[in-house]
């Protein structure tokens, strides 16, 4: 390789004398003296960190998390810039898993992928073993949705725990208002209504909440609707992973896909509480003759398609900000090392914005004529 450089180089070699004072071992000797080349550059290369590619390259291969975030968004996977904030997850995920004693198999699948793809960083990778282990939080993990949300928030099995608990205190005293001297002759209607109600509850905590995606990308000839909505993210408002951006009309998809999904939530379980309301009380009626009991005249499916389209626009909405502006961007950031006071003050905001959605209801349902 020296004799090769030198037989190149020869054409160029000024005709001073090359001077060798101290004579080299054979195996350090070389004919060329880098002083006597001063416009020679010399360029080093430093090994690379560990390949985790699976005999692929990976160029481009931010488009898998980078640019199919941005649909619509005018900067793809190919970019420059997203190339190199995809090395940088990927170069921080391992020295967090070199950090902790671990290795990218010990990994599931899709959180393997993600670190391939540099789509998390090394704090989610620090977040998801310091959640393994509980046996808890293992198990809930093996759901992939359950591990994109609580690779996004850790507290989040606390809110939905505050959220169940508080519509079930409220719903229950709700009933316990309308129906006073029979809500114990009457306590398997007051169960139904109140079941229904935790599901709803759920789905309100479960659909706005901000998540760190895994989901795999979409096969190449999917259309550009379905192309869209995977790419926006779970929730409006939430702060987007290094290496990774949302558009406005991505963010205002996450508004419209998660209104859709709450209209068929809030419809469904007005439908289903009513009709096994109704069920249960020509039941009793057809067994006990002395029932009392007498259902109001409410309009079915008037009622729960109302019920439907409040839980899409003022729901949706409503939790849309809270997880993703007031929790995510404001308590998060100022409260993140006191996990018991960030808990206190979500739990405060959480039944303040159930009040007010019982008090918006109310308005609502009068205006449109149901009560």
């Amino acid at each position: 390789m020296a004799a090769a450089a030198a037989s190149s180089f020869s054409p160029h070699l000024p005709s001073t004398p090359v001077h060798r004072p101290h004579i080299l071992p054979a195996p350090l000797r070389s004919p060329l003296s880098v002083r006597h080349f001063p416009s020679l550059t010399i360029r080093l290369r430093l090994p690379p960190v560990p390949s985790l590619s699976n005999g692929t390259n990976n160029t481009g291969g931010g488009d898998n998390g980078n640019g199919s975030g941005n649909f619509g968004g005018g900067n793809g996977g190919g970019s420059e810039g997203g190339d190199d904030e995809g090395d940088g997850n990927r170069n921080a995920a391992l020295l967090a898993l070199a950090d902790l004693g671990r290795t990218v198999d010990t990994l599931p699948e899709d959180l393997k992928e993600a670190v391939k793809d540099g789509r998390i960083t090394g704090e989610i990778v620090k977040r998801f073993v310091d959640l393994e282990k509980s046996p808890l939080f293992r198990w809930l993990m093996s759901f992939g949705g359950f591990k994109e949300r609580l690779l996004a928030d850790d507290l989040f099995l606390a809110k939905v725990g505050m959220e169940c608990g508080v519509g079930i205190f409220t719903k229950t005293a709700a009933e316990y208002e309308r129906r006073r001297e029979n809500f114990v002759k009457e306590l398997d209607f007051v169960i139904a209504d109140v079941v229904m109600a935790i599901v709803a509850d759920f789905m309100l905590v479960w659909l706005p909440a901000p998540t760190v995606s895994l989901k795999p990308a979409l096969a190449f000839n999917a259309g550009p609707i379905a192309k869209f909505f995977h790419n926006c993210p779970d929730n409006a408002f939430q702060v987007a992973l290094a290496g990774r951006s949302y558009s406005f009309l991505q963010r205002l998809g996450a508004i419209v896909r998660n209104g859709s999904k709450l209209f068929v939530v809030g419809t469904s379980a007005s439908l289903i509480g009513t009709g096994a309301t109704n069920a249960l009380i020509k039941a009793r009626k057809s067994v006990d003759k002395e029932f009392s009991g007498e259902t109001e005249d409410i309009p079915i499916v008037q009622t729960s398609v109302a019920y439907g389209v409040y839980m899409a626009i003022s729901s949706n909405l409503r939790y849309q900000v809270l997880a993703g502006v007031i929790e995510q961007r404001m308590l998060e950031p100022l409260l993140h090392k006191h996990k018991l006071m960030l808990s206190a003050l979500c739990f405060a905001v959480r039944t303040g914005n159930t009040f007010l959605g019982s008090l918006l209801w109310v308005d609502y349902a009068k205006w449109i004529g149901i009560q």
